[in-house]
């Protein structure tokens, strides 16, 4: 494994998510209004920043286990497709075990689930896209059978 070429994928995975992230707040101020219909389930917002060096902390530790498990997964020459494959594979995981079940724990709405769901989705689908692209060259390009997203 290429620790330089995995740092490129980790610096821009992390740029990706972040700036998708941002851009959705931006882009859907109806998410925004739908979190703060929750005020006793949602921390502040001057609490919420208060906590806010755990979660990115938490975030940059995901995308590197993702960029490893990108790099240990998929052989040089993949192309793009292996990347929206493991950002697919990565997003659903993430709406089936945060989105899904904080409707299922938590006292909110089905719209705002909605909102997470497909964000978070999006959001992990594009961090596959720089890692695909990053770590591409790291090794001789792949001969032989490509691996399938799902199994066949």
């Amino acid at each position: 494994m290429n620790y330089a070429r995995l740092a490129l994928a980790f610096l821009g995975a992390t740029v990706a998510y972040f700036a998708f992230g941002f851009a959705m707040f931006a882009a859907l101020p109806a998410m925004k209004s739908e979190f703060m219909k929750y005020p006793d389930v949602y921390r502040s917002k001057d609490s919420m920043m208060k906590m806010m060096p755990f979660g990115m902390i938490a975030i940059l530790i995901s995308i590197v286990v993702v960029a490893v498990l990108y790099a240990k997964l998929y052989p040089v020459g993949s192309g793009i497709a292996p990347g929206l494959c493991l950002g697919a594979l990565i997003g659903i995981f993430s709406v089936c075990t945060f989105v899904i079940h904080n409707y299922v724990n938590l006292n909110i709405g089905l719209k705002l689930t909605v909102y997470q769901g497909i964000s978070y989705f999006i959001q992990w689908l594009i961090v596959g896209q720089p890692l695909a692209s990053s770590t591409s060259q790291s090794r001789k390009p792949f001969q032989g059978r490509m691996p399938s997203c799902l199994p066949s």
